[in-house]
């Protein structure tokens, strides 16, 4: 019995369950920061371009750009933001920190060269002129940088320096896009110019505070591909919540209420922007979470499983137990209360005020928005519920809860398309119900018989996962070996 409690001990060590549990939230509010940082950035456009005399079209194809270009670094970077998460958590729970600056590095790569050659051919089909499509080409490779950074900033919890990178980003291109105006670029290139430069300065402060904190040492960039292997449904969890999340969108711009921009380039601006605005009612929830988990949640779910590796009685186990039910029980109405509460004041009173901003609300636009709030308000607490069976390591259920989310709400909004148009938003109000049921039903079960998932499913020895990226990632560190013997030689 000592060495099977040996081998459990290394488990959970290994799982690195108490240093990966906060930062799952961590994340949650981090990802929220582009889709927000981007629905600002796009009014400040707006509010430019009225007041500058552009055109409709202009407007419509900065918009379509900036929108498409957030939406394709976001969608790529997804299917690493979880690994690197736990990859993240578990190195410097065994307190090697040299290997995490190194990751990112090896990460980022991988990414741009992947979703730089996706995007870069619809780009290249799009039917924008070259200097947009380099501009859009170079404002896609610094999104997927700032993102990805995103993932590795969780563990420094520096928030006051990510919120101050967020505003200049934003500031900065506002203002340098309205200077380019004044002294007459055409709006399109100079607000793209504008944003570029926006987000670079971010993406250089962002990756100045990853040096600050980390070490830099000559460690193998791709030593983490192994994580994707050992924890692939992380993965496509985190890709199937962006697909759930803005496939609604993409749909509508092949829909009968889409507008033709320019090329390949289409908006649906009747229910675009109801989306983004109704988008901003799951940020409190989204905080909310990480501060309410951090503060009561977390010291409880730590003690519980400490009692597991410290050997504790089985009457204390219990205790611990109850007391960590009883809480994640409270936190858990409480979020759905102040979400629930969020999205009737976004309904009652935001609807009033969204009247007076320069966005030409109408009839149509305003049920889109209330469906779509209460979309939101679902994916909210649904998505917290799911990043709670991550902290239990219940992947399998956090996956097949995800995976629903994005086939249903990909196919309740084709489907819509069908009926009238007032009924459009409802595709992804019934997708985020599907979400929302399956959640609340994977974590009840889930939790009451959670001792038999840590003495019983886990396995004893902990395995090690070998697959395609693995290779991969031999592969590429290989090349390098050979590439620095030939600069010796």
């Amino acid at each position: 019995m000592a060495g099977i409690g040996f081998e459990l001990k290394k488990l959970f060590q290994k799982r690195g369950l108490a240093a990966t549990a906060k930062a799952y939230g961590y994340a949650g509010v981090i990802c929220t920061g582009p889709m927000l940082l981007g629905i600002v950035l796009l009014v400040g456009i707006a509010f430019i371009c009225d007041h500058t005399g552009a055109t409709r079209h202009n407007r419509e194809l900065l918009n379509c750009m900036i929108t498409y270009t957030l939406l394709a670094s976001l969608t790529v970077t997804s299917f690493f933001s979880m690994v690197v998460t736990r990859y993240i958590a578990d190195m410097l729970y065994e307190e090697r920190h040299e290997a995490v600056l190194s990751s990112f590095w090896g990460s980022t790569a991988i990414l741009l060269l992947v979703g730089g050659i996706m995007y870069g051919i619809f780009l290249l089909f799009s039917g924008i002129n070259l200097i947009d499509q380099f501009l859009c080409l170079e404002f896609f490779g610094e999104l997927i940088v700032t993102w990805n950074a995103m993932s590795y900033l969780t563990a420094i919890k520096d928030y006051k320096g990510i919120l101050i990178s967020f505003i200049t980003a934003v500031a900065v291109s506002l203002l340098v896009g309205f200077l380019l105006i004044l002294i007459g670029i055409p709006h399109v290139e100079a607000l793209m110019i504008a944003v570029t430069i926006g987000y670079g300065i971010m993406l250089l402060w962002d990756v100045t505070l990853l040096y600050r904190y980390f070490p830099q040492r000559e460690i193998s960039a791709f030593f983490f591909l192994r994580w994707v292997d050992q924890f692939l449904p992380l993965a496509f969890t985190g890709l199937f919540t962006n697909i759930g999340l803005f496939a609604h969108l993409v749909i509508m711009w092949c829909g009968p209420i889409r507008v033709h921009v320019q090329g390949l380039f289409y908006g649906a601006p009747y229910h675009d922007v109801p989306a983004m605005i109704a988008y901003l009612t799951i940020l409190i929830t989204t905080v909310n979470f990480v501060v309410s988990v951090e503060v009561n949640f977390y010291p409880k779910y730590r003690n519980y499983y400490s009692l597991f590796n410290d050997k504790g009685e089985i009457k204390d186990i219990l205790q611990a137990g109850n007391e960590m039910r009883k809480v994640l029980n409270m936190e858990l109405k409480y979020t759905a209360l102040k979400q629930l509460l969020t999205t009737a004041l976004a309904i009652s009173i935001g609807q009033l005020l969204l009247t007076y901003l320069p966005l030409g609300f109408n009839d149509l636009m305003e049920g889109y928005f209330r469906t779509l709030c209460v979309g939101y308000g679902l994916y909210a607490i649904a998505n917290t519920m799911m990043l709670i069976l991550l902290y239990f390591t219940d992947y399998k259920g956090a996956l097949f809860a995800t995976g629903m989310f994005a086939a249903c709400t990909t196919t309740f909004t084709c489907v819509s398309l069908f009926f009238p148009q007032v009924y459009y938003g409802f595709g992804f109000l019934l997708g985020s119900a599907v979400f929302f049921l399956i959640c609340t039903l994977r974590l009840g079960y889930f939790i009451k018989k959670l001792p038999y998932y840590i003495l019983s499913v886990q396995p004893i020895v902990a395995e090690d996962k070998t697959g395609f990226f693995t290779r991969l990632g031999c592969f590429l560190e290989e090349k390098i070996e050979r590439g620095d013997k030939l600069e010796k030689i």
